[in-house]
Formats: structure tokens, sequence, C-alpha cells
């Protein structure tokens, strides 16, 4: 059990014990010296002790030290003379024990010399708080870690980028989500947890990047690529990709056009081709934005472009199905929850619409629902919920479109529903202009033998170049 002195005089001594009374903490004991009866509260604690005597009077304190062994001495008074005498008194009868010290006056000097002190600012305080109660202002924890924004509440509002969203789908570098708040139960976030609006999350990690995090959540839609991460890498092998590799770049530079703030980071592997290495070389010069990296050496690609990655703070990598699939790129994508685009036989500056074909999962569907509407107007395009099905179950499908159409009015961007009793791989194949827009599952394959059987968009994804797709992460429940 800790003993604890407490030098009290006005209202704040007063609702100071009033809190040690109700909180009752049993591993405290504490001994009071007051003379003035309107500081002390009306229900007194059991583990409190009164000494009714003046807490400026050295004898008075330094009795009551020599008889306690006290770990912490809380100055607590009104009138600033008594509390500097106080003080004087403390250090007079122990020069290294912790004192708490309440600073009514707006004045630094009275403790500027001390040491193993802590000083509470009334006024400093009481502004803090203030601040804290205005609109777009992240409530930061003031008594717990360094207090200095390691730890910080933020409410998830309508239309935010983290909205609809699986915890395991959003980049956490040196920052992570410890728990969220919702409907006033606390949650204890998975991978597979999705994030709604007006969640509150409790998030940890460096207080610079934590400011980052709390600006990020409360924009809206419209920042693709994050929260998977801010910049463009493009992989070109140019083994697969030599003939199509300005190609690439073209589209790449087109959609850095669309997006804000983004730079492109372009990783050559295999290079065979060093007047195609010039020309790349050119396009680096030219724009400030563009970043080429050149990997001569045949090393371990899976390393490599994990390490671009996190290092260039990477969100959308850009790639071709026949340089997507081989080197254990696809897994370590998958792994680390970025978003993919595929090319296709369309290029992005002729793409008309986003199409979002069901598939029954629900889950699935509301996972990669934000992603979709903030792709379409980054770039510019419409939004397409396509529910083709052979048998017409179309009623199993009302959730997952009664899903898009709220994030339709919340976002306020247009959306069109399309149902037909269809093949919907057929159907997907005879539309054109479009750019797909799929859920990044774990295993895609280029040649399976369930292809020949099966009507899931997911066994044909990479068996056709046709129209170009964006896979967007996500983590399903176990």
């Amino acid at each position: 059990m800790k003993n604890i002195l407490i030098l009290a005089d006005g209202t704040i001594a007063k609702h100071f014990l009033e809190w040690i009374s109700r909180k009752r903490v049993a591993e405290n004991r504490y001994f009071v010296i007051s003379y003035r009866q309107e500081s002390l509260p009306s229900n007194i604690g059991n583990n409190i002790e009164i000494k009714d005597a003046d807490p400026t009077s050295y004898a008075r304190v330094y009795s009551m030290m020599n008889e306690h062994t006290f770990s912490d001495v809380f100055i607590v008074m009104s009138d600033k003379q008594d509390a500097i005498y106080a003080l004087k008194n403390v250090r007079l009868c122990d020069s290294k024990i912790r004192i708490v010290f309440v600073n009514q006056w707006d004045d630094s000097e009275i403790t500027k010399d001390e040491e193993n002190i802590v000083v509470l600012d009334e006024d400093e305080i009481i502004a803090a708080h203030l601040y804290d109660n205005l609109p777009n202002v992240p409530l930061v924890a003031q008594n717990v870690g360094m207090g200095k924004g390691d730890i910080m509440e933020i409410r998830v509002p309508y239309g935010s980028t983290y909205a609809y969203r699986h915890v395991g789908s959003i980049l956490q570098r040196k920052w992570q989500i410890s728990a969220i708040y919702r409907n006033e139960q606390l949650i204890l976030p998975t991978n597979a947890i999705m994030i709604r609006p007006n969640d509150t999350l409790l998030v940890v990690g460096k207080p610079a990047v934590l400011d980052g995090v709390y600006k990020s959540i409360n924009r809206r839609v419209g920042l693709f690529p994050e929260p998977f991460g801010k910049h463009l890498y493009l992989l070109l092998d140019m083994q697969k990709d030599h003939d199509k590799a300005i190609s690439h770049i073209n589209e790449c530079m087109f959609l850095l056009d669309k997006l804000k703030n983004v730079e492109l980071h372009i990783r050559v592997i295999n290079p065979n081709d060093f007047k195609l290495l010039d020309q790349i070389k050119e396009i680096n010069t030219k724009h400030e934005d563009i970043r080429v990296h050149i990997q001569y050496e045949e090393i371990d690609y899976v390393s490599m472009i994990e390490y671009d990655i996190q290092e260039f703070d990477i969100g959308l990598v850009l790639s071709s199905i026949a340089t997507f699939e081989p080197h254990g790129i696809q897994k370590i994508l998958y792994e680390l929850k970025k978003g993919v685009y595929l090319f296709g036989n369309t290029k992005l500056c002729d793409i008309k619409q986003c199409v979002v074909l069901m598939d029954g999962d629900e889950e699935r569907m509301e996972a990669i629902s934000s992603t979709a509407f903030d792709v379409s107007e980054s770039l510019e395009l419409d939004l397409c919920l396509c529910d083709f099905d052979p048998e017409g179950d179309f009623e199993s499908k009302k959730i997952i479109i009664e899903h898009y159409e709220n994030l339709s009015q919340i976002f306020n961007t247009q959306i069109k529903v399309e149902q037909k009793i269809a093949n919907p791989i057929r159907e997907l194949a005879s539309m054109s202009e479009l750019m797909h827009i799929v859920p990044f599952d774990e295993e895609l394959k280029q040649n399976s033998i369930f292809k020949l059987i099966s009507t899931k968009i997911k066994d044909f994804l990479l068996t056709s170049s046709k129209h170009p797709k964006l896979l967007v992460p996500f983590t399903t429940n176990e």
C-alpha cells in the first residue's frame, strides 16, 4: 500500500478529494492536511485521513512526513503564496520525493528549478479540453502513453475512405488500429472486421504518423489508392512486356494525371533492350513525379518487390497478367493487401465505366464497394453494378444492391444497377470499354480445369485480357 500526502485548500482540492472518495483505490491511503472545512467533501472515503492543520506550516508537514513514509505529495492550493510555502516546506523535509503541483496562476517561475515534480497548469488543461471539443480535431490521450498524440481516438465519418473496408486491407505502417467502438460496444479488431461509418477507432503509433492517419480518415472518397498506400508501382518484365512497355507507361501517366499528389515508381526487371531502356529513362527525366528503378541482375524478385512497396509507400501495383502470375508476385501482393491493376486490351483513357459483377457473396461485395465508388469518382467513370444470373435468382442479391444504393447516396455518386438472366462470363465478354472491379482472391489461376464448368468470375479473371481489371484487397471471416 502506498501512502500519499495531500496539502489541500480550495475548490479544486475539494473536487479532487471527491474523486478519490468515489474511486476508492484500495492500494492507496491518503493523508490530507487542510484547515478549511469548505475544502473538504461531505463524504470522505475510509482510506482518507484528515488532519485539521495549516498546510503551510513546516512543523505540521514535517511531523506528518516523519510519522509516515509517503510515495507522493500533492499540493492543491488556491492561494499562490500558500502553495509556494507548502512546496518549500515539503522540499525541506524531503528533497527527492515526487510532487504533483497544481499551478492555478499561469506562473512557470514557481517550479522552474524543481526536480521530480509534475506541474498541472490549470489554464493549459482547460484550454486543451476546449480545443479537443472543436470540430475536426482528433481526441488525443492525455494521461496514458506519452501523452503527445501517440494514442488517438478517430471517428470514421460517412464518405470516409476507411468506411466499409476490412481492417486487414488497410496499410498500417508505424501505426495500428487497436480497438473499435461501435454502438457503445468494444470490438477487438481482427483482419476480417469491417470498419463502418460512425465507428470510433482507437489507434496507436508515432504522433506524426497518426496526424496523417487522422486527416486521411476524415477525407471523403477521392483519394485512391489510399488507404492501401499512396503511390503507384508499375512492374515491367522486359521478357514479357517488351512490346507494350511504352503503352503501359502511358496508361500509368494517364492515371497519374487523374490522381492527386501521387508518384509513379517504375520497376524494370529482366532488361534486354537498351534502346527501350533509354526511352524509359527519358520519360523519367521529363517528369518529376516518375521514378525509374532498373534491376539488371537476377535476384529474388519477390523480396525486391516487397521492399519497394514498403519503401515507396505503394498502394496500387500495375502489371500485365503475364508478369503478375509468375515469380510468386501474386502471392506477395495478396499478403501485403495491395490493390492490383491488370492491363487489358482497352486502354485506361478509353474506359467509360467501372463494372462490379455480383457473385452473391455479401461480404466480398461490401468489402470492395468503397473502392469501387472511390475509383469511379477519381477517374470520372460511371459505376455499374451487374447481376447476371443464369437462374434469375435476383432476390438473393437484394441486400448487396441496397448496400451499394446507400453508398451512392452517401457519396453523392450515381450508380446503375443492371439485372439480367444470363451467363455472367459470356455477358461480361460481350461488354466493352470497361474496367472490371473484383475482390483480390488468394488463388487466381490462369489455367484451371474448373473453368470448363464454372460460372464464377474468379475462375476466368486471368484467362482473358480483353477488360482491364482492378483487384481490390479484402479479408474474409475465417
